[in-house]
């Protein structure tokens, strides 16, 4: 299925699954918008990429934490294209430690970019997207597996699931679905960093399937939520982990 005048942003798309998601969505037809808050050189060498192969991408700098940023990325896209019809709420950080051990900036840094900036980018979808469109939200498994040190990130994403369900209910009417997709081990940087090589094997084992998972497992789950064969679910959390939890 193409969607050639459909367009999607992608928040934290510049690298692991964002990139992933981005790539993909590029494949079903979508003009993906690239977010990023960082390094430019990542966003634009994966708009090279899908360029390169005959999809139409655009790189666009926004700080999701920031709602004014946010706001200016979606002018910014409807002045371009026309508007919006699909958001995946990508971006994220994960700094793992106890919530004994865990300080107020790392805490504060959390709510800001995986919770605040879920809000923000929600927000203006829901005022924009055009009839028709879907959000789609990652979460965690983690919300469901719960270990340690794991404390402060997935109260974020349960707070990410809560506006999920919510803003299905809110949206009634105007035929937009929002879903969320709730990895489980993922072999990206931001999971793997850190993590000692028994850690990462232990984590391997834990799916019934013996792997970690990969970031096209997870952009085919956000693809299906996002195109036409998706359109019947709406106010869900798929886990996409492998049969973890």
């Amino acid at each position: 299925m193409k969607h050639m005048d459909q367009i999607a942003i992608i928040t934290g798309a510049s690298r692991g699954i964002g990139a992933a998601v981005a790539e993909r969505l590029a494949e079903d037809g979508f003009v993906v918008v690239i977010n990023y808050a960082g390094d430019p050189a990542p966003a634009r060498a994966l708009v090279d990429k899908i360029e390169g192969r005959g999809g139409h991408a655009l790189a666009a700098k926004a700080d999701v934490s920031d709602a004014q940023a946010v706001r200016g990325m979606f002018d910014m896209v409807e002045a371009t294209f026309g508007g919006v019809d699909v958001l995946v709420n990508n971006a994220g950080i994960m700094n793992l430690s106890s919530i004994a051990e865990t300080d107020d900036a790392n805490f504060d840094r959390h709510v800001a970019i995986n919770l605040k900036g879920s809000f923000n980018t929600m927000r203006e979808a829901a005022r924009r997207l055009r009839e028709g469109g879907r959000i789609v939200n990652l979460s965690s498994s983690q919300v469901g597996m719960l270990m340690p040190t794991y404390g402060v990130y997935a109260a974020t994403k349960a707070g990410v699931e809560a506006m999920t369900m919510v803003l299905a209910r809110e949206l009634r009417g105007r035929n937009i679905t929002v879903n969320a997709v709730a990895p489980g081990p993922t072999a990206t940087d931001l999971f793997l960093d850190g993590k000692p090589q028994a850690v990462i094997d232990h984590l391997t084992k834990l799916s019934p399937l013996e792997r970690l998972g990969r970031p096209g497992d997870v952009a085919a789950t956000v693809s299906f939520l996002a195109g036409p064969d998706g359109a019947w679910i709406n106010g869900q959390t798929l886990r996409a982990n492998g049969g973890v939890i």
